[in-house]
C-alpha cells in the first residue's frame, strides 16, 4: 500500500510537472532560444543546477516525510530517493553512447543537437511516466518482482558479456516504417523538422535522429523503471527521480560526449548493477524481510559506477593500429 496514492496526491504530481514545463520552457524559449554550439562551461553549469535541484527537493521531501510519518519514515524515503535518483542517472549514461552514435550517423550539427535532444527528452518524460504507471500497477501481483528481477539479471549478464553493437538507425522498425509514409530530405538547412519541397511536406534528418532516440529510450526505460522499483515501491519517488535524471541527462550528454569512449569499463560497472539490483528483487529483499537495506543498496551502486570510472582512467584502453 503506498504511503503517497496518487488520489491523495494528485496536487503534488501536478505541481512538479508544472515545474519540470516551466523548466524546459525556459531552456527552450529563454537561454536557448537561438541554436548554437553548446560549450562544455554551459553544459556543466546545467549539469550542476540540475543535480542541485534534485538535492533541495530531497531536502523538502525528507522534511515533508518526516513530519508527517515520522523522522525514521522520512530518512528512509529521502535515502530511496537519492539511490533511485543515482541508479537512473547512472544507467541514463548507456543513452549518451546512443546519442554520439546517432548524431555522428545522420551527421546533425553541433548547433542543433541541443533542440533534437530536448524534443527527445520531452518525449522520454512522456514515455517514463507511462512506464511507471504500467509498472506500478504490475507490482501489485507479487510474481511480477520475479519476472522484473530475472529479466534485469539477464540483461546485466548480456550486457557483462556482449561487445558495443554498431547502431543502424536505417533498420529500426520505426524508423523504416515512417519513412515509407513521409519522404526525408537528404540534407539539413537549418533547425526544422519538417520543410515543404516542390509543395510536399518532407521530414528532415533531425526528425529521424530524434525519431530515432525515441525508440531507443523506450528500451532503456523497459531497464530502468524495474531497476528503480528494486529500490522502493513509491511511485511518486520513482516518478520524481527518473524526471530529475532525465532532465540532466541533455547537459551531461554535452559534457561528457567528446570523453564518453574514456570509460570504456563504465559499461561492466552498470551491468554489476543491473545483475545487482535484480538479485535484491528475486532474493535479497525477501532475505530481509522484504527490503535490503536502502543505505547499502546506495554504496553498492555508487561505489560500482564510480569504481568503473576511476578503473577506465587508471587503465586506459588501447587503441588498436592498424597496419597499411
Amino acid at each position: 500500500m503506498s504511503l503517497f496514492p496518487f488520489a491523495e496526491y494528485w496536487w503534488f504530481y501536478g505541481g512538479f510537472l508544472i515545474f519540470v514545463l516551466i523548466m524546459l520552457a525556459l531552456d527552450l524559449g529563454v537561454f536557448n532560444k537561438k541554436a548554437h554550439v553548446v560549450s562544455f562551461k554551459e553544459a556543466m553549469t546545467w549539469s550542476i543546477v540540475w543535480v542541485v535541484l534534485a538535492l533541495i527537493f530531497n531536502a523538502g521531501f525528507y522534511y515533508y516525510a518526516s513530519s508527517k510519518f515520522g523522522a525514521d519514515k522520512g530518512q528512509q524515503f529521502a535515502l530511496e530517493f537519492l539511490t533511485g535518483y543515482i541508479l537512473e542517472y547512472s544507467l541514463s549514461i548507456d543513452n549518451i553512447f546512443v546519442f554520439v552514435l546517432v548524431f555522428s550517423y545522420f551527421g546533425i550539427p553541433a548547433k542543433y543537437k541541443h533542440r533534437v535532444l530536448f524534443y527527445g527528452i520531452l518525449g522520454a518524460l512522456i514515455f517514463r511516466a507511462v512506464f511507471i504507471a504500467l509498472g506500478s500497477a504490475l507490482l501489485s501481483f507479487s510474481w511480477i518482482i520475479y519476472i522484473f528481477g530475472a529479466f534485469l539479471i539477464i540483461t546485466g549478464i548480456k550486457m557483462f558479456f556482449t561487445d558495443s553493437e554498431e547502431i543502424e538507425p536505417e533498420k529500426n522498425f520505426l524508423v523504416r516504417v515512417f519513412k515509407k509514409i513521409i519522404p526525408v530530405t537528404h540534407s539539413i538547412k537549418d533547425k526544422s523538422f519538417f520543410v515543404k519541397e516542390n509543395g510536399v511536406t518532407h521530414t528532415t534528418p533531425l526528425f529521424i535522429a530524434l525519431l530515432f532516440l525515441e525508440a531507443t529510450d523506450i528500451v532503456f526505460a523497459v531497464d530502468s523503471v524495474p531497476a528503480i522499483f528494486s529500490i522502493t515501491k513509491e511511485p511518486l519517488i520513482v516518478f520524481t527521480s527518473n524526471i530529475f535524471a532525465i532532465m540532466g541527462l541533455r547537459s551531461m550528454y554535452f559534457m561528457l560526449a567528446g570523453v564518453i569512449d574514456k570509460f570504456y569499463l563504465l559499461k561492466y560497472g552498470l551491468a554489476i548493477v543491473l545483475i545487482f539490483v535484480g538479485l535484491k528483487m528475486v532474493w535479497l529483499n525477501p532475505m530481509y524481510d522484504g527490503h535490503f537495506p536502502i543505505a547499502w543498496s546506495l554504496e553498492i551502486i555508487l561505489g560500482t559506477i564510480l569504481l568503473s570510472i576511476i578503473a577506465s582512467l587508471i587503465f586506459p584502453k588501447r587503441e588498436v593500429i592498424v597496419k597499411e
